[in-house]
């Protein structure tokens, strides 16, 4: 997390500049008035407190009566350090602190900038000590506010969502705007309920920077909500959901949006199962996006090492990028030095990060997909016992394991699209069945779904086959555009190496293919597409194809000779996976 620790340190550049208090890490129990005299002393004493720092220590009801009567005296303080200071008390003791401290600072009519209560057991009996000052005017001025490890729960969640919702209908209605900037929310067990509630703070602020939602336990309906929040965020560029669980389904939600969020400099989807699906749809996102992008890590994804091709391919025009951590996935020993090869081509290839825990290929045919496939047949039942807990991983973790309710995608045809043509096709099949007839026209060509006959393709009797296909296909637009051209492409390859005039046909189709891709810049998509027809990118869901892949990549060879074909990235990118079919 380089951008929350970033922010750390220039909040602590800042008190350097400020005046305040600090009795961090003293080891007190403070129980009674007299016991936090020290406190109180040094409030009472200093004209001017802009922070103060009460974290290592644990508070009392009593002691928090006489601080926050201390706290009266001061309309200049901005920032409420108070971080695990709640260490071995009672649950009803936390939200009457809460509200005495609170109380304090609306008399005071202080404008708090940094509110910070992590690494307190809060929960939802906690969050009824802040409801009445998160809405008050002491916190209109609110830039930063941190939670982490809180326990809120899903309750604490809803809570709190409500509480900013209403803060910033109050700031707004008193002619100060709220721009709270960040959430740090990090280890709070809000899953999908906790998450779809704070989705719905996060769309009505609309003005943060940096949201941490780290091991949350959030699923897909979670994920979905969220997904659709960060988009009504455009500043966003801090985006934390590591160990939560997206699976690809999951990165496709969020894959959508980051597209959009032009700002982002750090995204962190580490430990949450996307695959190489997800993998392939992240990089997706990225390949014409994002350039300002600093830190990536997807690490701990089960990503195999085509998955790695292709994000490293999708990354490198991102000059700005520091830190690309893919480690922990399984990549193999030689996938590993395929992608730190290809990388090593790229102009920001210091950014990738060693590769010293990758857990190899995975054996057999069993994907994430296959899970999720599993888990909608049973109900999408959850099955704790399988997975082993590290408690020495998660000591400090509030977070528990949650119910996911994937919803399944309509399945579509390989012609009709969506906008979502990209991945979503790469789990469509081909279910037509090609004619019967012996010849066929154009028409009946581009638009069969299954390969034609070597007789069907030489009965087509214009004097000119491309001119003639591509006529058909320019009645269309958009992805129907694009799928003809590659589906008419295979045609023609799958007889290329039984006619010279089918191969010739292919190379030009394929040259249109990606002269296209390169005009509408969806690069990435339409290689990554191509690659899985002709068999050359593994997928995590079964994949069947009625073309002839080895006619397909001998057409495609031969395309790739041509000195005009596209460009040398998707040049460089079909030859690395046509090479590794070959060695």
């Amino acid at each position: 997390m380089s951008m929350s620790t970033f922010n750390f340190a220039s909040m602590a550049a800042q008190i350097t500049e400020e005046q305040g208090i600090s009795f961090q890490d003293k080891g007190k129990t403070w129980n009674s008035a007299s016991d936090v005299q020290d406190v109180v002393d040094a409030l009472n004493n200093q004209a001017k407190v802009h922070f103060l720092i009460l974290d290592g220590n644990t508070l009392g009801v009593e002691a928090a009566i006489a601080i926050g009567e201390a706290l009266k005296r001061h309309p200049e303080f901005r920032k409420a350090l108070w971080k695990n200071m709640f260490t071995s008390r009672l649950k009803n003791e936390i939200p009457d602190a809460l509200k005495h401290l609170g109380a304090g600072l609306i008399e005071a009519k202080a404008k708090l900038t940094v509110l910070d209560l992590s690494d307190n057991a809060l929960g939802p009996n906690g969050m009824r000590g802040l409801e009445a000052f998160l809405r008050s005017p002491v916190c209109y001025s609110l830039q930063e506010l941190h939670l982490y490890n809180c326990g809120l729960g899903s309750e604490g969640g809803a809570m709190l969502s409500r509480a900013l919702i209403d803060l910033h209908a109050n700031a707004k209605k008193a002619g100060t705007p709220l721009q709270l900037r960040l959430f740090m929310g990090g280890r709070n067990r809000l899953e999908d309920a906790g998450a779809k509630a704070m989705a719905n703070a996060f769309a009505t602020l609309k003005t943060f920077q940096e949201i941490v939602l780290l091991q949350n336990s959030i699923y897909l309906e979670g994920v979905k909500a969220l997904a659709d929040s960060f988009k009504a965020n455009p500043h966003l560029r801090v985006l934390n959901m590591y160990d939560n669980t997206l699976k690809s389904k999951g990165a496709d939600e969020i894959a959508e949006v980051i597209k959009s969020l032009t700002m982002l400099r750090e995204i962190n989807f580490g430990d949450c199962l996307i695959g190489t699906n997800g993998a392939y749809q992240i990089a997706e996102a990225l390949e014409n996006s994002n350039y300002d992008l600093e830190v990536i890590d997807l690490s701990s994804n089960e990503i195999n090492s085509d998955g790695g091709l292709v994000l490293v391919t999708a990354i490198q025009n991102k000059p700005k990028l520091r830190v690309l951590n893919i480690d922990s996935n399984c990549f193999g020993e030689e996938g590993c030095a395929q992608i730190i090869e290809q990388m090593s081509m790229y102009p920001n290839a210091v950014a990738l990060q060693p590769l010293e825990n990758d857990e190899g290929e995975m054996e057999g045919e069993e994907s994430i997909e296959e899970e999720e496939e599993e888990e909608e047949e049973n109900g999408d039942e959850y099955d704790e016992g399988n997975d082993e807990y590290d408690e020495h991983e998660h000591a400090n973790d509030t977070t528990e394991e949650a119910d996911e309710d994937d919803e399944e995608y309509a399945e579509e045809t390989a012609y009709v699209t969506t906008t979502a043509y990209t991945t979503k096709l790469f789990n469509e099949s081909i279910n037509s069945k090609a004619s019967d007839s012996k010849s066929c026209n154009p028409e009946q060509f581009c638009l069969s779904q299954t390969p034609c006959s070597l007789q069907q393709f030489e009965s087509l009797d214009d004097e000119n086959k491309l001119q003639a296909l591509q006529a058909i296909i320019n009645q269309f637009t958009d992805d129907n555009h694009l799928l003809l051209l590659v589906f008419t492409t295979l045609k023609c390859a799958h007889l290329s190496q039984l006619s010279q005039p089918a191969l010739e046909l292919a190379a030009s189709l394929f040259q249109a293919t990606f002269d296209y891709a390169v005009k509408t810049k969806q690069e990435t998509r339409v290689v990554n597409y191509v690659l899985k027809q002709l068999g050359l990118l593994r997928c995590e869901e079964a994949f069947k194809t009625e073309y002839d892949v080895k006619s397909c990549r001998y057409a495609l060879r031969e395309a790739l000779k041509k000195p005009q074909f596209a460009n040398d990235n998707i040049k460089n990118t079909f030859k690395l996976f046509l090479d590794k079919v070959d060695a």
